[in-house]
């Protein structure tokens, strides 16, 4: 007993410090991360990087598994979770991002598990704190990702008419960014800076298609590339994706109200059994009890949740219709 009297509040202050420490940015970034951050605009790295890229091209040419190796570099962990927290448009770094993580693992697993005095649940809800910061992540992310889809169309049609009025594309995305709502004018904004810091059109566009992996933002893009390899005129072009855009739009916007009904069902299939199951524990635990306590019980359990999740997957998977 008196072993956990320590345990319990040492626990809960790791827990707490980690936390606030990943909110805070306890550890700011130091004069090396600056200067990994700066690379990808410097102008005097362009050099070594034709270099390298002539290097590489040799090493493919020699060993064929050359490319493969090379794409599982790109995929590492730490840029794949920069490039998520940088969707959801949150400036945090990874090392303060899991800090968050952690932290709230930690303060629920004691308040839950330790103080009520019930390990496995203090278990399941470490576990939930773990992954809930994930899924607010990807909660951002999409909303993000939604609102940057609705003001596309428009955003689209003031680079067209910027472009009549005799404007650069430069100084259009720069008008976006100053005339438009985030989360739009905040990318258009980074293109711009790119730009100015050295980059060129074609990687700073592409840098926005990795931060916002939108279809229709890939199809602007695209088409700005080949118009300029190419020739042609910009504003009729973007007028004609605008068009395409909107009817995209309008078309999920049908589908999402016909399929509404079939949504909300499967939401009615996973988790109204799971509203009852706790109302009943609520009002008459003791006739709940076998549920939990004796082994039929258990099992029903766990197949009756087997049951719900394959409901609820085969429902959403029929209303998600692609467009």
């Amino acid at each position: 007993m008196g072993l956990i009297a320590y345990a319990v509040p040492a626990a809960a202050f790791i827990g707490v410090m980690l936390f606030f420490m990943g909110l805070s940015g306890f550890f700011a970034p130091n004069a090396s991360s600056v200067e990994e951050r700066m690379r990808a605009y410097a102008g005097a790295q362009d050099a070594p990087k034709k270099k390298e890229k002539k290097k590489k091209s040799q090493r493919r040419e020699l060993d064929p598994f050359a490319t493969l190796s090379s794409d599982v570099e790109d995929k590492r962990f730490e840029a794949r979770v920069q490039r998520s927290l940088a969707r959801a448009d949150l400036k945090l770094r990874v090392s303060e991002y899991y800090y968050i993580r952690i932290g709230l693992a930690f303060g629920l697993f004691v308040v839950v598990g330790l103080f009520r005095g019930f390990l496995p649940m203090g278990l399941v809800a470490g576990l939930i704190g773990y992954f809930l910061p994930r899924l607010w992540v990807g909660r951002r992310t999409g909303a993000r990702l939604s609102a940057f889809n609705k003001q596309l169309p428009d955003t689209i049609s003031l680079l067209s008419n910027s472009l009549r009025a005799g404007s650069s594309f430069l100084q259009s995305g720069e008008l976006v960014s100053r005339e438009s709502q985030p989360p739009i004018s905040i990318e258009f904004g980074r293109v711009v800076r790119e730009v100015n810091l050295g980059l060129g059109m074609e990687e700073a566009l592409a840098n926005m298609v990795r931060r916002i992996r939108s279809d229709d933002l890939d199809l602007m893009v695209t088409a700005i590339n080949i118009q300029q390899q190419v020739g042609g005129n910009l504003a009729e072009i973007l007028d004609t994706i605008a068009f395409t855009i909107r009817e995209r739009v309008k078309i999920k916007g049908d589908i999402n109200t016909l399929t509404a009904q079939g949504r909300y069902s499967g939401y009615l299939v996973a988790f109204l059994p799971v509203a009852i199951m706790l109302a009943l524990q609520m009002i008459n635990p003791d006739f709940m009890s076998p549920l939990f306590n004796e082994t039929i019980g258990r099992i029903l359990l766990g197949v009756g949740g087997v049951m719900m999740a394959i409901g609820f997957f085969m429902i959403r998977k029929i209303t998600d219709i692609e467009v």
